[in-house]
């Protein structure tokens, strides 16, 4: 009977580890803000790591690509602000993707 209590907790601890793996992962995260015309995107993971090379996209409601760019060695963009009504989409594979539509981003009046 000892033995199968045992066995069930030892069984439930790794069940348990595995579930709690998700929450282990790092998630990305965007911020995007509006600076004389044109909008800054600064991208990152939750761990601290950063995100240079990530796809990042400025797409239209009718979903047009307006941009489709990377960011840099400093894990940021800069382009001149869209006209219209856009979001922005960065996607760091599946699972990893961000989306900011166009009220969201710092310093754009709705």
């Amino acid at each position: 009977m000892r033995t199968n209590k045992r066995f069930f907790c030892i069984v439930l601890l790794m069940f348990s580890s595995l579930v709690a793996l998700p929450v282990w992962a790092h998630s990305p995260h965007c911020q995007c803000k509006l600076e004389g015309g044109f909008i800054v995107c600064q991208g990152g993971f939750s761990d601290g790591s950063g995100a240079e090379g990530i796809q990042l996209d400025v797409i239209t409601y009718d979903e047009d690509i307006i941009l489709s760019s990377a960011l840099d060695g400093q894990s940021s963009i800069r382009f001149p602000r869209p006209d219209g009504d856009f979001y922005i989409l960065m996607d760091a594979g599946p699972g990893h993707i961000v989306e900011i539509d166009w009220p969201e981003i710092e310093g754009i009046e709705s």
